[in-house]
């Protein structure tokens, strides 16, 4: 996903407005498109903020505390199952997580699912 322009660009950009240049030059200037400046005068204009927005989805539910919590859970018995990692989250962590994120967190941290015998 493409990263957004710093503030210090945006601020740019509405400093060249401010001189009274045209959507061209400003954008030309500051070498960004058109519809991108105009869009962000806009804004302005609306009484929104100029900083970028921030970006889709959702904080994942096992941050890296969580997560190194679930590690050393691992750790401590390899040989539990999935369900059994999963109700060990809930009790200990306080965190509700479906089998699907669990196993997509293991396979993350790079911990084994399969055991050797």
């Amino acid at each position: 996903m493409p990263k957004a322009y710093s503030m210090d660009l945006r601020d740019r950009v509405l400093g060249s407005y401010d001189e009274g240049m045209p959507t061209k030059d400003v954008a030309t200037r500051n070498r960004v498109s058109r519809s991108w400046s105009r869009r962000l005068k806009q804004r302005r204009a609306e009484g929104k903020p100029a900083a970028p927005a921030r970006p889709p989805g959702r904080a994942p539910k096992l941050d890296a505390a969580k997560r190194a919590s679930l590690a050393a859970f691992v750790a401590e018995r390899p040989d539990a199952t999935l369900e059994e990692l999963r109700a060990r989250v809930a009790a200990e962590l306080g965190v509700t997580v479906s089998i699907g994120c669990l196993w997509n967190t293991l396979r993350d941290l790079r911990l084994p699912l399969k055991k050797s015998r």
